[in-house]
Order: C-alpha cells, then structure tokens, then sequence
C-alpha cells in the first residue's frame, strides 16, 4: 500500500471531484428517462430494500437456470446509477443470457431507511440481502451468481465476497474505493469528519443533494480493510477505472493481492470516475458496458 500512499496526494484533486461529477445525475436522468424493459419487474426486499430485479426472455420454465449479477450502486446514488449506467448495464446482461438484480442501498433510492444511519456495515448487509434473494429466484443458477459494485459499491462488493465466496462466482468493479478511510476523508475533508464527531452528525452538500451522515457512518469508515477483503476472495476478479480518476492507483495492488486465477483489469483512457457518460460521448461509457458483459458471459 506504500506506493499507494505516496499517490494520494497527487490523487487528490481528483477524488475531489468524485462526488460531484454527480452532480447533473437527477438532470441528466430527467432528460434521458429510464424506459422499464422487458422482463423487469421491481421488488421489495427483507429491511425495505427496493430493487429491479430483470429475467432474461431466454429464462423459460423448460430452459437451464441463467446466471445473475447483483449491481450495487455508488454513494449518494441509486440503482440505475448515473446516465442510467446500471440499467443499461442490466439490459446488456439480458442479451446475453444474464438475470440481474440491481438495488437501493437503505436510505436511498426507493428503499426504506434514513439516509443519515448509513454506514459500511448497513451497506454490507444490504448486499448480503440482495444476494440470499437473488440466489433464490425461479430460474436462476444460484452456483453461477456475480457481483457488480460502483464507486463506494465496489468496496461493498469486496466485502461482501470475501465474507461470502462460496456465493459469489465472479466480482467486477467500476471506479472503486480502495481504503474507505482515506478516500472519504480526501472527498469530505477533515472538517467533516472533526464536525461529525463534536455533534454526532454532519450536513453534507453533495452538489446535486445534501445529506446528513452520522458519526457512526465515519467509525464504520475504519472497520474495514479493503486490501485484506480481496486477499480472501478466491473467485475470478475484474476491475474497471478510468486513467482520470483516483481509483486507478489501486488497481495493480488489489489484482496482485487478488487469489483469482481468472482476474484482469482495465483502465479507460481519458476516462473519469463515471466513464464521462454525462456527456454527448458515449463511447467510454459503453465500453465498460460492453467489457463487463463479457467478463461476465465468460466467467459465470
């Protein structure tokens, strides 16, 4: 982690600017409406989870069970994700074979839950939710089931496979975190973290929204080591980032940490942390689409 460290401070700037690349998401998505596909249907799970769960057409009563991707969305976001990222990513998966279910993290999105009591643990055990239910739909094969994490979704994601690899045939992640700790403090700032602890919460202006985090949320920040999670983690492993962003300093320590004997990673050139999809050029984004489909026909 020594070169990492080093690379922080040159990195700051951009993860600085994270959050806040978001910022059009509600815009963006009011423009461009998500259409419900075909085979879609929205779910409620256990603790007020809402999510979207999508059965290939190709599932039938007399077919083989389909593998499955669960899609866990960054922070402050929702299942769709930014510019529609995770529903196009599901409809792409549905073309070739794969179910997916994407959900609301408590507290945000459709799901239940206050906002402000979110921390890395609730988020775990929302993940781990959404996959005991995934595993368990009509048509799917519960032994070919992947994991998908985005930003703050990707360390979710690596903790949720390292604490359940026998569920958990594949894992890919975009742009993620790889040391809570450090990468929110770089983000929030120090008089975030100072504030929340002398008033138990703190008000943060996100750009497009603001929200309340509790002091609990930034304890939870130091729970957990991300570097250790995917040493434990023995199924095959991709990650995505894009050359722009802070998260592609992390990819060559976690690949080498990774016991994958499938494993790869890609770095998006001129990419930022959300692939440059709010913009006219789609191309970036799109590619990761079409890379993490194929990671995942390949590997489930």
């Amino acid at each position: 982690m020594g070169k990492h460290n080093h690379e922080r401070h040159d990195g700051a700037g951009r993860r600085r600017a994270w959050l806040f690349r978001l910022a059009a998401l509600f815009l963006l998505l009011a423009a461009r409406p998500i259409l419900a596909l075909a085979g879609e249907t929205t779910v409620m799970l256990n603790g007020g989870i809402a999510a979207t769960l999508n059965i290939p057409d190709t599932v039938k009563p007399d077919s083989p069970p389909a593998p499955a991707v669960l899609m866990l969305h960054g922070f402050g976001s929702a299942r769709d994700e930014v510019g529609g990222l995770f529903a196009r990513q599901a409809e792409a998966l549905a073309v070739r074979g794969i179910a997916s279910l994407r959900i609301d993290f408590r507290g945000f999105g459709k799901s239940d839950g206050d906002t402000g009591a979110t921390t890395i643990d609730s988020q775990l055990d929302d993940a781990k939710v959404g996959l005991a239910y995934l595993t368990k739909v009509k048509g799917i094969d519960s032994a070919r089931v992947g994991v998908l994490g985005f930003s703050l979704g990707g360390g979710i994601g690596m903790l949720a496979a390292a604490d359940e690899p026998q569920k958990i045939k594949s894992l890919a992640t975009w742009s993620s975190v790889g040391d809570f700790k450090a990468d929110f403090l770089s983000e929030l700032g120090q008089k975030a973290f100072d504030r929340a602890k002398e008033d138990g919460i703190v008000g943060i202006d996100l750009g497009w929204r603001t929200m309340a985090l509790k002091q609990s949320f930034f304890d939870s920040l130091g729970n957990h080591k991300l570097d250790e999670a995917i040493a434990r983690y023995t199924g095959a492993y991709m990650a995505i980032a894009g050359a722009k962003d802070f998260s592609a300093s992390y990819l060559v320590n976690f690949a080498s940490l990774a016991k994958a004997q499938t494993k790869l990673t890609h770095v998006i050139p001129d990419a930022d942390h959300i692939f440059n999809v709010l913009g006219d050029d789609q191309s970036k984004a799109l590619d990761v689409i079409s890379k993490t489909t194929d990671w995942f026909a390949s590997t489930l």
